[in-house]
């Protein structure tokens, strides 16, 4: 049998129908990074995702299987901007058929790497410390809304991903060119966002105070009151965040290890009268 989509032009109507693009986008949302090898990464993933509505495409089973081997091909990015890549790369293959194949491997080994940038700043690194500082700082005010904010916010998230899809099978390699810049700018001013919004809540959500106070004859002179926030607010919840971030840094340190350390400097520190309960 002869391939529709390499016997000619794409068909006035398209191969793939809306709720297949979905299929394959809910498949991809799902597998991720579940099957991920060292070998390939998240290539069994995208054949997955891809497997069904690559057999519409393919009615010839020789090119469906080189399309399928294709695809195993080492690949690896964010996850959600996966979603743009291989959106495009089956708009492309919808299009073309086995002719495509090689300017697919293309597409998405020249995007991988740099949608990774965008993408781990702003949805591994930048989207989670944000909300999730908000959250846990609406949890130890007693605020329930926090936990409702993060569950709403994956919710909308997952119908952004379908949405990313549909954008890169409907703009393909034309988004890439027409708003690289754009995401880059975007990206910067993300990070700056980010920085400014932990670097106000190490303030407010980070509470360290010492009770230490200094006395001379008759004259007592608090350190936290009279000298540390004399100096600037909230300067020890600032120093406690270098110090955490310096050993998380390091090799020898597992965050496991930082909190155990912490317990134990709260409550030394609270018993000698170091550090003052908050």
């Amino acid at each position: 049998m002869m391939n529709n989509a390499v016997e000619g032009k794409r068909p006035n109507e398209p191969i793939l129908t809306k709720k297949d693009r979905h299929k394959a986008a809910l498949r991809y949302m799902f597998m991720g990074v579940n099957n991920f090898n060292y070998e390939t990464q998240q290539g069994p993933a995208v054949v997955f995702s891809l497997n069904k509505a690559l057999r519409k495409i393919y009615s010839d089973d020789q090119e469906y299987i080189e399309s399928l081997n294709n695809h195993f091909k080492y690949f690896n990015t964010t996850t959600a901007m996966a979603n743009i890549i291989l959106g495009a790369s089956l708009a492309i293959e919808e299009r073309d058929g086995g002719k495509s194949i090689e300017s697919v491997q293309s597409l998405k080994t020249s995007l991988m790497g740099p949608f990774a940038g965008v993408g781990d700043t702003l949805i591994w690194i930048l989207i989670p410390t944000i909300l999730g500082s908000i959250s846990g700082y609406m949890a130890l005010e007693g605020n329930p809304v926090g936990a409702v904010m993060w569950l709403v916010f994956n919710l909308i998230f997952a119908f952004v991903k379908l949405k990313l899809w549909d954008l890169g099978y409907s703009s393909g390699v034309k988004l890439v060119t027409t708003l690289g810049e754009k995401l880059t700018i975007f990206t910067e001013a993300a990070s700056v966002m980010g920085l400014t919004v932990v670097g106000a809540l190490i303030s407010t959500a980070v509470k360290v105070q010492t009770g230490l106070t200094f006395k001379t004859g008759a004259v007592k002179l608090p350190l936290q009151s009279d000298v540390l926030d004399k100096i600037m607010p909230a300067l020890l919840p600032v120093l406690l965040t270098i110090v955490v971030y310096k050993l998380i840094g390091s090799k020898r340190w597992t965050t496991t290890r930082i909190i155990v350390l912490l317990i134990v400097i709260s409550m030394v520190g609270a018993f000698f009268g170091i550090l003052k309960p908050m």
